[in-house]
Parts: structure tokens; sequence; C-alpha cells
């Protein structure tokens, strides 16, 4: 994606950063934690690298770049250089002075500990950290086949508006309400060499939110996704911090084989020791331990929305599962999802009352209350219906009752914003009509349930906007609704949606999307009875284990 050139911007032309938000950033790694991400990586001493380039974005006290002086000082000795040939191997920046200063002497020190001049060793960090704002620096200077680090957690709005402005600018990922870390992820995606790797401990809050879908976009379609470790629990930090850290290592490269992995309190300095060991062997699919558990996935998720959040078996388990089957919206089987009408005013355009206006104007509506018990049992409300069966707003001059009964609404209606864009429409509800629905069976789903919860419309009624809906020119209805009563169609949904408090589910159509599907051809007759049996019986176990059974798994993993 194009952005402008950070040299176009000088930075000491903008405000700083005030030293509370910098604070606030600063969260200080353990010295464990930076050795897995150095480890999975693969920036080891065997490897030459001195001549390889790692920068480091934003350097803190230094608790990156101590275990990096070590790294390289080991490198030296096993290849026979002189730590003079480090000079170039290693950038760090901090908006910090102090920071800068303290960071060069922890290098020196280390450098000094095993043995190097002290002139050598303070020509390499002085040479090493620098002052300065890594958002803000030419590309030029970046390049590099590593980057690492804890980039700060800095919220808008303890950031000046010339600064975000700035920030904004350079950073085309940085949308909404982001964190200052979304730039941190960009910059150093776009200064990869081909094959260098990125290894990020930060809040993995982007995977799913909103703010994150631009980075999303970006690594998905230039970059491979290589290992999400999920350290929530984990005491990953000096100090204690709700900052729902996981460990990312992205390349640049062709997206490969991905591994998804998560871990309990346990995990520690010989439980990372394991991990990064099993890691590198790319050997067993999968791995659970009293401390992490993780799974090989064929690949990263492709799509930018939204990636899911799952334990790795469940997750090994859906991208099998996209691998072998169809989106449940698909044109070859005529399978669409939707969401059902928006009136921008419910008070007027919905009545229990069924001679309020012409019959012929009164449009039988599902309603969620409607829904409930599983069976659709329609309590009598109606939608005021202003729309022809051809798409186009009735005249008002040929039904007086509702004319009469619009006009009495009229200030209502007419302060809408549909109504306001559009004057002489000003009656219209936001969506319109489209009478073939109402004829055809579909499948209505609550917007918010704790559990996966189709029902039946075998046709008659046109749904609110809190019901979403599945027609289909290939399915039988009640087989299609045993599968998506299934803990595995429960599954896809759980992963992707956004959970209300309770655990409660939004089972919206950009989550229904998300679930596959077999060919309905391809289920056996008695495995199509046992789903359409199940859906009847709102049997959640039976639809589960003929689920599983069209599917060809064995068993769903939690």
């Amino acid at each position: 994606m194009a952005t402008p050139l950070l040299s176009d911007l000088n930075q000491h032309d903008l405000p700083a950063l005030p030293a509370e938000a910098v604070e606030h950033g600063e969260v200080f790694t353990r010295r464990w934690v930076v050795d897995l991400i150095l480890d999975l990586i693969g920036y080891t001493a065997n490897k030459n690298l001195c001549d390889v380039k790692l920068v480091e974005p934003a350097c803190g006290s230094g608790a990156f770049l101590v275990a990096v002086a070590s790294r390289i000082s080991a490198s030296c000795r096993v290849h026979g250089r002189p730590l003079s040939d480090a000079l170039a191997a290693v950038r760090a920046l901090d908006l910090l002075d102090r920071n800068v200063q303290q960071s060069r002497a922890l290098i020196e020190k280390q450098f000094a500990e095993e043995g190097w001049p002290a002139e050598d060793s303070r020509k390499v960090a002085a040479a090493w950290v620098e002052q300065g704002d890594y958002l803000l620096q030419p590309d030029a200077d970046h390049r590099a086949d590593y980057v690492v680090g804890n980039p700060p957690y800095i919220r808008l709005e303890d950031v000046p508006d010339d600064r975000m402005t700035a920030y904004r600018s350079v950073c085309s990922t940085m949308g909404g309400r982001a964190d200052i870390y979304i730039g941190f992820y960009e910059v150093a995606l776009r200064s990869l060499n081909a094959g260098g790797q990125l290894g990020f401990i930060c809040a993995d809050r982007w995977m799913r939110n909103q703010y994150g879908s631009r980075l999303r976009e970006l690594v998905t379609s230039r970059f491979s996704m290589d290992l999400a470790l999920v350290m929530h629990d984990v005491d990953a930090f000096e100090d204690q911090v709700s900052a729902y850290p996981a460990i990312t290592i992205i390349s640049n490269r062709h997206q490969g084989r991905a591994v998804a992995a998560d871990t309990t309190r346990a995990f520690g300095s010989a439980q990372a020791a394991d991990f990064a060991a099993w890691y590198a062997k790319d050997a067993a699919e999968s791995i659970t331990t009293s401390a992490f558990e993780a799974a090989r996935l064929p690949h990263w998720f492709p799509d930018e929305d939204s990636w899911p959040a799952a334990s790795p078996a469940r997750l090994a388990l859906l991208e099998e599962l996209t691998e072998r089957f169809r989106l449940l919206e698909d044109s070859q089987t005529g399978t669409r999802v939707g969401i059902g009408i928006a009136t921008g005013a419910d008070k007027v355009f919905l009545t229990d009352d069924n001679e309020l206006v012409e019959s012929d104007r009164l449009l039988p509506m599902a309603m969620v209350r409607d829904t409930t018990s599983g069976t659709l049992h329609w309590k009598g409300s109606y939608l005021v219906n202003p729309w022809t069966a051809d798409g186009t707003l009735v005249d008002l001059t040929a039904y007086p009752k509702l004319a009469t009964y619009f006009e009495k609404h009229g200030t209502a209606l007419r302060k809408r914003y549909v109504a306001v864009k559009q004057p002489h429409r000003w009656y219209k509800t936001i969506d319109k009509v489209d009478h073939r629905l109402t004829r055809r069976p579909k499948l209505l789903f609550p917007d918010m349930k704790l559990t996966i919860h189709p029902v039946l419309d075998e046709g008659g009624l046109y749904p609110h906007h809190n019901l979403y809906f599945i027609v289909s020119d290939v399915w039988d209805m009640r087989v299609l609704g045993g599968l998506l009563l299934s803990k595995v169609a429960e599954a896809f949904v759980d992963a992707y949606a956004v959970k209300m408090r309770g655990g409660t589910l939004r089972f919206q159509a950009q989550y229904l999307r998300k679930i596959r599907v077999p060919d309905p051809a391809a289920i056996s007759r008695s495995d199509q009875a046992s789903l359409a049996d199940a859906f009847e019986k709102r049997d959640v176990k039976a639809a589960t284990e003929a689920a599983l059974r069209v599917y060809g798994l064995t068993e769903l993993p939690d």
C-alpha cells in the first residue's frame, strides 16, 4: 500500500510526546521472554550475526539489547570475528535520552563481562543505540533482517494531535482508535528484507478488533503469519500489567505453515525453552503440556476482517475444515445469509393492530420473541408496509388509512436521516421489503444468544432486523438446520464472534458466513434424516454426532 516517504516529515518540528505518555508505554520484558523471541526467529549464536541486521524500534532500558549483545558476542567467538565487525549489526531507537544512555551502558557492561576490549565495547554500544522516533525515521534507515521488541502501548489521547497526524500520514494501518503499536508493526513489516522476520511481544487485540483491520489486511496480503503465542496469564513483564500479550512471528515471504499456541500460568523459562525446541523441529502437528498447547496449521487464516480466537486444537480443526469445505453462503447452492428489515422508526412501522391500516399494507413480521422456544410461534406483529411487490413505494393516495397513519407520525418520520436525504420518500423504511423472502422457507437466528439457535420459518413471515436469516435453493432447511444446530457449526461462530457479557455470542451475518459446510449432495440419506430429526427435536447432542460424521471428524476439541 502506498504511504508518504518518512523522510518527508521532520520529527523535530513535531511536539514531543508527554513524559507520562512515554512512560505509560514502557512495559519492560523479562529476559527469558526475550530469549524465547530470539530463539523463535532463529537469531542464534551459531549464525554469523555480524552479517545480518537486527532493529529494535523502542529499546527502553535495554532488555532486548543485552540478550542480543550476548548472542552477538558468542557468534563472534564461534566465527572468529572481532567485535568491531558488529558495529552495523544492530540499530535501536528510543524517544528518551535516559533510555538511550542506560541501554548503551548495559551493552558495554555485557561485552566487558564477556572479555571484549573496553574501547570496542563502547564504540559498538554507541553505534547501536540512538535517540529518535522509529515511526518518523527515513525508510532506508530501517532495512532489517530481524525486527524484535516490545512496542510501546500509548493511548491516542496521550499523543499530541500534530504528532498523531504525522503518525497517521506515514502509517496507513493506524485507523480509528488504533494504539501506537499498530504503527510499529506496519513500519517494521515494511522494513523487512526478503525472508526477514518480525518478533514482537505485544497486545493481541489487533488480531480481532476493528482498529486492527488494516494491519491484518497488510499481513495477509504481503506476509506470512508464522506464530501467534498467546500469553495472557503469563508473568512476561517486570511490572504487573493487563496487556493481553502474545508473541507474534511474521515473515516477509509467502504465507506458509503457521502455529497457533496458548499458555497457562505455569509457562516460564524452562517451558519457553521446551516450546522453542518443539517449534524449531517442525515435526509433531500438535503438543499439549501443563504449561502450553500448540498446533500447526497448513497456513494462517486468510481473511483480514477478523482472525479467530480459540484453543490451538480448535483453530487447527477450523483451518482443516476451511481447507476441505465450502462457505455456507455459496452461489452454487443459492445459499444466502442476510438480515431482516431495519425501519428507522420501529415504534411507527411495527404494530400488533391488524386493523390499523389497509390489510394488504400489513406484512406479518417474525420477531426475536417468536423464536425463543426453538419453534416459530408468531405472536402477531406486523410491518406497516410502504413497499409494493415490485419494490417501489406505494402511492399514498390509493391507501387513505395508510396515508392518515403516516401523516399522524409525519414529524418523527421526516426527522430520520433516510428521510432528510430523500424528502419526497419520507415514509420509506431504511431497507426495502423483498416480498419473495416472505414466501421462502428460511432459518432465522436471533442476534444474541448463548448458543447457536436456528429456527425454521416455513414461509409467510418477514424477519425483523434483530433476526438474521438463511435461505437456499438446494438445502433441505431441516437438514441444514440440524447441521447449524450442532456444536461444529457453533465452533465457527464462537471463534470469530464478538462475545458479550456472560459469554453471549453475536450471531450476525458476518459470523454466520464463516461457517463451512459440506456439499448437500454428499450427505448420506441416513445422515440427512439424523440431522433433520435432531433439528425437529432440538437435540444438540444428536445434531453434533451427525455433524461430526458428515464433516469426517471423530471429535470436536475444546
